[in-house]
């Protein structure tokens, strides 16, 4: 399967910072992985344009379960798409946190984005007290379990792992502990959907930096990355992005 460099880059952002995506499709006309930047929906629709003919391709943060309908501030996936994304990513941990998504919810957000023909980036991941009490593979085995969509494939879905405790800080479990991971999850997505789980990308997210990606690609079912901070910027992404290859 082909690799995944995904950025997403949360609150922040303003058309100022689309010289920086100029700057990234003119570095890697032909990158070595897929290459996506997820920016504010306010950026949506002129990222995408920024975007028109290159290797890089443009997502979502967020979407509604429905299609449409009174609910004032949402986006529903058909308009994601319309406005020119291709995935959506869905239940992050500071969706899960800051807005209480369930499982029950990330999945149905999940099937809205199938639904519009939009590949969904389901997020998985641990705190630091349920790393601590041994609680890893029975917490993201229960999101896993509980988020997938009816109808994933490994055409329209990608899972990213996220252990909570290493977002924004600097901290990222060690190889082994990765490693242990991904594998369980592999395993457990060869349960749910059977041999589609063999070509479904899991990507590494939590402080993933240009200095420790080449190490963490090279851990077995590692298939790309979810980056946070790093992907503002198109020399940190790209390099990211380079790491890939190696």
């Amino acid at each position: 399967m082909r690799k995944l460099a995904a950025g997403n880059w949360k609150m922040n952002g303003t058309s100022a910072a689309l010289a920086e995506v100029k700057a990234l499709i003119g570095a890697h006309p032909a990158p070595p992985c897929e290459m996506l930047l997820c920016p504010p929906a306010t950026l949506i629709a002129q990222m995408a344009r920024t975007a028109k003919g290159s290797a890089l391709m443009v997502g979502g943060q967020d979407c509604h379960p429905k299609t449409s309908g009174a609910h004032t501030g949402d986006l529903s996936a058909a308009m994601l798409a319309d406005a020119g994304a291709t995935h959506v990513i869905l239940g992050h941990s500071e969706r899960r946190t800051d807005h209480g998504e369930t499982d029950a919810l990330v999945k149905s957000k999940a099937e809205a984005a199938l639904a519009a023909n939009l590949i969904a980036i389901v997020c998985i991941g641990e705190t630091e007290g349920q790393r601590d009490a041994g609680q890893t593979l029975a917490v993201i085995g229960r999101q896993l379990d509980g988020s997938i969509p009816a109808g994933a494939t490994a055409a329209n879905l990608v899972i990213a792992y996220e252990p909570v405790w290493a977002i924004g800080t600097g901290r990222t479990p060690t190889l082994a502990e990765i490693g242990e991971v991904h594998a369980f999850l592999r395993a457990r997505l060869h349960a749910l959907i059977g041999a589609e789980a063999d070509g479904v990308r899991i990507l590494y997210g939590g402080s993933v930096k240009p200095t420790n990606a080449v190490e963490i690609f090279a851990v077995p079912h590692v298939d790309g990355a979810l980056v946070g901070g790093a992907s503002l910027k198109a020399a940190d992404f790209g390099a990211i992005v380079a790491a890939l290859s190696v």
